[in-house]
């Protein structure tokens, strides 16, 4: 097919070399890609307003409505590197499309489940459908923008959009849940896909490794087998303690991953290409990714619950708020990516970003019980600074990786935060436990010494000042044990900024690269 002038790499008039600078159609074509990467972010906060609704309808089990809930981001987490390796074996754009009409028909089944198990199903598939999307939408991304300049700003759109779904999913949720019915979450899902499905094929150039080798089917259960155990103890370690059952899930997920790593490096065809790994870029950003969401998720874990149980706002009226925090988000990846575009080594934005993040956490670690707005500016802060990282890594990462190679690569970096999410929030979160259950009179019932929540319960039932008094008390527990949780991830975010300077120094993706072949 004859390109147009908007088209990708076309040829200079005058110097008859190609052109790698994106035009209007590759734009265009990025605006597609947001919509599905949009609603795949926000299809892990989807049912937080909308699981009373689906309790009341369906009367899950307590194990069901845990799977209803989870299902999803297990899924996603533990399928993304075997959809990354498909992608670039079988064509980005035909996993892309396969994975929205997947992700579309899941959604029409869950909007219209008339039992538990139905739903758990649905929304198994949209997990799978989300593994499909994710890395395909990077890897398009990094074949639709050879030049770097324009392949950075994608990246930091990409970095924005991902970071806001998670925030919106949660107030749409709940939006829908007042006006519609419980069902109404999913259905928003299929003008996106359906829109996808459409022009994808004409707008969406098709790429892939020309030369992938034979698929590794071991190397798809032990990915499973190392990721799932862990993101599963990870989870709920936060919530439930170190009991021994989380840590041995964590234990055998680790087991497996080295497993799964030895195969990476002696099988002749592997799923995760080891050389990756052998160039100075890569391998950090996939680390340093991980401890961005580590501070992100891990803040997140603290924030959430503040509004809601130590302020008293309602779920709503605390999701609303949340999103305030999201405002500066907007410019803080344009802002890192103008700064490295005028010379400024990509090490010290990287570096500059994480000691914005932890001044973040510096201000989360000075609120009183009653600190509204230094708890939503802590958050901005601490938001913005991890954007600004996240969409230089990211760059990074996906500029030192071949082309033929991008699904992977993305995959990685997915994957890498899904870890580091999960792990913030049981470090982070345990830290936080610790603190609150030492503030906690020995006296009070043992609900009490458990959760915030279950303090607060407890407080309920106790005469006049005897519960108004267990209550102030395990509020300031609670903000007292955010405080020794953000200053450990300040600490840890401080380490890493130093990290970044040494590792990232000098660092540069290629200036211009011969662009991939691409069919319309």
């Amino acid at each position: 097919m004859t390109n147009s002038p908007s088209s990708t790499n076309p040829t200079d008039p005058a110097s008859g070399t190609p052109n790698s600078r994106a035009g209007r159609r590759e734009w265009t074509a990025l605006g597609v890609l947001m919509l599905p990467l949009l609603l795949v972010s926000m299809d892990v906060s989807v049912l937080y307003f909308a699981i009373p609704a689906i309790t009341a309808d369906l009367e899950p089990s307590g194990t069901q409505q845990l799977w209803i809930f989870d299902i999803y981001a297990f899924v996603l987490a533990g399928l993304l590197m075997t959809m990354g390796s498909i992608g670039d074996r079988i064509g980005r754009r035909r996993l892309l499309l396969i994975g929205a009409a997947a992700f579309g028909t899941a959604s029409l089944v869950a909007a219209y489940a008339d039992s538990a198990e139905t739903l758990i199903a649905a929304r198994a598939v949209l997990g799978i459908g989300g593994a499909t999307l994710m890395p395909s939408t990077m890897a398009l991304l990094r074949t639709m923008f050879t030049d770097p300049g324009q392949r950075a700003k994608a990246i930091g759109l990409w970095s924005g959009v991902m970071t806001a779904g998670v925030a919106l999913g949660s107030v749409l949720s709940g939006v829908l849940v007042q006006y519609f019915w419980w069902g109404s979450v999913f259905l928003i899902n299929l003008p996106a896909m359906a829109l996808l499905l459409l022009i994808g094929p004409f707008l969406l150039p098709e790429s892939k490794n020309p030369a992938p080798g034979r698929f590794d089917r071991p190397s798809v259960p032990l990915s499973l087998a190392a990721v799932l155990p862990v993101i599963y103890g990870l989870k709920e370690i936060p919530s439930e303690g170190w009991h021994a059952q989380y840590v041995v899930s964590v234990t055998v997920g680790l087991l497996f991953a080295a497993l799964f790593v030895h195969r990476q490096r002696t099988a002749a065809s592997p799923m995760i290409d080891p050389t990756l790994f052998r160039g100075r870029g890569f391998a950090p950003s996939v680390v340093l990714n991980l401890v961005s969401a580590f501070g992100m998720m891990g803040s997140a874990f603290f924030t959430t619950q503040y509004l809601q149980s130590v302020l008293g706002k309602s779920a709503m009226e605390a999701a609303l708020w949340a999103l305030l925090p999201s405002v500066p988000i907007g410019a803080a990846a344009p802002l890192a990516t103008t700064l490295v575009q005028k010379g400024v080594d990509r090490a010290y934005v990287v570096a500059s970003g994480f000691a914005i993040a932890a001044c973040g956490y510096g201000m989360l670690a000075l609120t009183g019980a009653d600190s509204l707005w230094l708890v939503l500016a802590s958050a901005g802060v601490l938001a913005s600074g991890i954007v600004m990282v996240m969409s230089q890594i990211m760059d990074l990462a996906m500029g030192s990786a071949p082309v033929e190679k991008a699904g992977v690569a993305s995959s990685l970096m997915e994957t890498g935060a899904e870890f580091g999410g999960a792990l913030g929030m049981a470090v982070l979160g345990s830290i936080g436990t610790a603190v609150y259950r030492h503030g906690i009179p020995t006296s009070a019932p043992a609900p009490a010494h458990e959760t915030l929540g279950g303090a607060l319960a407890v407080a309920r039932q106790l005469p006049g000042h005897t519960g108004d008094a267990l209550a102030a008390t395990a509020r300031q527990a609670f903000t007292d044990g955010m405080h020794g949780a953000a200053i450990a991830g300040a600490v840890l975010l401080l380490g890493a900024a130093f990290a970044a300077t040494r590792t990232l120094r000098g660092l540069r993706v290629p200036a211009q690269e011969t662009p991939a072949k691409a069919s319309v």
